[in-house]
């Protein structure tokens, strides 16, 4: 049963937020010295695999696989872990992490529409005001990129982020509409199908990955024991706790960590039109979660 959030709710969350935020910033690092195709399959492999450790430690098992729930875990992990740390890995070769970050607060946003056409969460007008706003910064982000299309490598770059995120909005909605069950099953065996597609595509691309250096090849490791593995755990029992609609929490801050890891740690340079898409996506995931919010925040 849900309860009211706890402090140790209310800490999850903020170090939930805290590690998808510096996700971007590892992946740069990883980048340093292996391919975009091995950051992804180390990603993605590394995390199945700690996860079918830990199902086994606590003693979950791997459900009955009728068709209906393989044909969910195929779609879902296509769209949530193959395809969009593949985009990402690319984009972030030529993008800064900040950006890459600034890409995935437009999920909710994205999610709003879908879940109206394919869901049962019909839109309203406050809903799209707040998609609208949303976007728009999302315009602002992207939209010297797409002036320059077919002009050099970057804007496709661009391009490869917002796209990974709209594939995690749409893993969203095919994870609502999956048979029921346990979400780390779900996470570990969406993992496993990403990591089977993309480890023949690493060793055909890029050949089987040696030792690089401390920092990319540690990144390399973070990378799928702590935003894929352990932050996946953490989710699990945020929700549990404290729900789903507490959890939204995150979308919040993801963009804004991103942001601030690539300018301290990395030193990214960060123009006006990151500040101003900034504001304006939150604005818009604000408006558009407001009662949810609210009713939230009175619950405390």
């Amino acid at each position: 049963m849900v309860q009211q959030p706890t402090k140790q709710d209310w800490s999850g969350v903020f170090t939930l937020g805290l590690i998808w935020g510096g996700t971007f910033m590892v992946v740069a690092m990883a980048l340093e010295g292996y391919g975009p195709v091995t950051v992804a399959t180390s990603r993605t492999t590394l995390g199945a695999v700690m996860l079918l450790i830990l199902m086994r430690l606590t003693g979950r098992r791997i459900p009955a696989l009728t068709p209906p729930l393989i044909g969910s875990i195929f779609s879902i992990g296509i769209l949530s872990t193959a395809v969009p740390f593949m985009l990402l890995s690319w984009g972030q070769q030529y993008v800064p992490s900040a950006f890459a970050g600034l890409s995935m607060a437009a999920i909710p946003l994205m999610v709003l529409p879908l879940a109206h056409l394919f869901s049962d969460e019909p839109m309203n007008l406050r809903r799209l005001i707040g998609v609208c706003l949303g976007f728009s910064g999302a315009l602002v982000l992207i939209g010297p990129g797409l002036a320059q299309l077919g002009q050099g490598t970057q804007p496709l770059s661009q391009l490869a982020c917002v796209t990974a995120a709209l594939c995690y909005a749409c893993s969203s909605i095919l994870t609502r509409r999956c048979p029921p069950i346990d979400p780390m099953a779900l996470a570990a065996l969406t993992l496993l199908v990403g990591a089977v597609l993309l480890i023949p595509i690493m060793l055909l691309t890029e050949g089987l990955p040696s030792w690089q250096g401390t920092r990319p090849s540690v990144a390399l490791i973070v990378l799928g024991l702590v935003p894929t593995a352990f932050a996946n755990l953490l989710r699990v029992s945020i929700t549990r706790s404290a729900g789903s609609v507490f959890l939204t929490l995150v979308n919040y801050q993801v963009p804004i960590w991103s942001m601030v890891f690539g300018a301290l740690v990395l030193s990214e340079a960060l123009p006006l039109r990151f500040y101003i898409a900034l504001a304006m996506i939150l604005t818009g995931l604000a408006i558009s979660q407001w009662f949810t919010l609210q009713k939230m925040l009175l619950r405390r």
